[in-house]
């Protein structure tokens, strides 16, 4: 496997993390996931875009330009040769000796980048039959804007619904739905559609900015406001986006049946327009 390392590709072996380094001992860094089709990365502009983003909100310089990275990104991926995966990148504040919570000094401590690239496939069963969530209070910190390396708070809403025997997260902050644990979350009440807008509460979702888009472009209403944990237990339909879940219908929330039970019409429908938008700027993968 090669590994994108700062401006170099290399084995994954080569590859060193100093143990002062600021992202392992403090979570502080930034990262991004790109959905990669037929060899094209996929919105890669707006993931960019979210990453400038996040920078200046945690105060990080980055080590590289726009089109620099993009251009070491697209080598990874040809020389890896993968048409179908998921592009993972990071980038760490660096190397920053003794250890000292202050941030230090930019023009002393240079990011450190790592990207790499493994096969992914469109998760096409769960899309068909649905996924089940469980609803887990919010303990995240107070910037889920920022796609922060921190994501214990995550991962413990993740491990609490699988605990429980569902599939993912619904989460819930002064009784209002957040995100689900690594997606946006989307229900779907008398035709129209409604996600959480974006702030400090929730990550601003790139699938999240094209269905909006795409919704516009069908004629279903789209309202940007959170429902409350008791709004969910109402609810038409339910469902999930996110880079690589692009679009995945909830059929369960706790023991209460979405609907009935199978994926519904606006969320097939949505489904239907993305995949024709991935395929209209990436081509389709497998030719028939």
């Amino acid at each position: 496997m090669h590994i994108l390392w700062n401006d170099q590709i290399v084995e994954r072996e080569e590859i060193k993390i100093d143990i002062e380094d600021r992202g392992y001992q403090y979570g502080d860094g930034l990262y991004e996931v790109v959905r990669v089709y037929n060899g094209h990365l996929y919105m890669m502009e707006e993931h960019l875009e979210r990453l400038w983003s996040g920078a200046e909100k945690i105060r990080m310089q980055l080590p590289f330009t726009r089109e620099a990275l993009t251009a070491n990104l697209k080598r990874l991926v040809e020389l890896e040769g993968i048409k179908e995966g998921k592009l993972y990148f990071q980038v760490t504040r660096g190397i920053d000796a003794p250890r000292n919570h202050a941030l230090p000094d930019p023009a002393k401590v240079k990011g450190v980048l790592t990207a790499n690239i493994i096969p992914y496939e469109r998760p096409v069963k769960k899309m068909e039959e649905g996924i089940t969530v469980a609803v887990v209070p919010d303990t995240r910190w107070l910037h889920c804007d920022i796609k922060s390396l921190s994501l214990l708070g995550n991962v413990l809403a993740l491990d609490d619904a699988r605990r429980q025997g569902f599939d993912d997260a619904v989460l819930v902050r002064d009784n209002k739905v957040t995100e689900a644990s690594a997606a946006n979350f989307w229900v779907v009440k008398d035709g129209t559609v409604y996600t959480h807008p974006d702030g400090n509460l929730i990550l601003p979702g790139i699938t999240k900015m094209k269905i909006l888009t795409l919704a516009k472009e069908l004629g279903i209403p789209v309202k940007e406001e959170a429902v409350s944990e008791g709004e969910l237990f109402t609810a038409d339909e339910c469902f999930v986006s996110g880079s690589l879940t692009e679009i995945v219908p909830v059929v369960k929330i706790n023991d209460f049946i979405v609907g009935d039970g199978t994926p519904g019409k606006i969320t097939k429908q949505l489904l239907d327009a993305y995949i024709t938008s991935v395929v209209a700027d990436c081509g389709k993968s497998n030719p028939e």
